[in-house]
């Protein structure tokens, strides 16, 4: 079975509020979603790199979830990988094992604890 691709920002979000398994390259979440199937969504945000950068570690992480999701994914789940800096660095093998240890983890129940509360913005006060 091919895995849907999660478009909508509400899904993001609802991903969020998930399981969250963090490794060196990424941090998945996952998500039961009520029936929907196999789902996946990726994102790396401007932090890791310009757009060239970016568009390297999304089309990694696209061949490195179509490889393993089919087999290894939870059903009925969401899955979101959030890219971290050094991560369109790693090996692309060592990503795989990573992923599936994620994946592992995750079908455990096994998060990381939840993140501290929300971040102080990076700029001054807006006026």
């Amino acid at each position: 079975m091919k895995p849907a691709v999660l478009t909508r920002r509400a899904d993001f979000l609802a991903a969020n509020r998930g399981l969250r398994v963090s490794r060196p390259g990424f941090v998945l979440l996952a998500r039961p979603n009520e029936g929907a199937g196999l789902r996946f969504g990726i994102t790396v945000t401007k932090r890791i790199g310009n757009a060239v950068v970016r568009n390297r570690m999304k089309r990694r992480f696209r061949a490195l979830l179509r490889d393993v999701l089919p087999l290894h994914g939870m059903a009925d789940t969401d899955h979101v990988l959030i890219g971290r800096e050094g991560g369109v660095e790693r090996d692309f093998a060592l990503l795989h094992d990573e992923l599936l240890a994620a994946l592992g983890r995750a079908k455990d129940g096994k998060g990381d604890p939840p993140r501290k509360g929300p971040r102080k913005p990076k700029g001054g006060p807006k006026r």
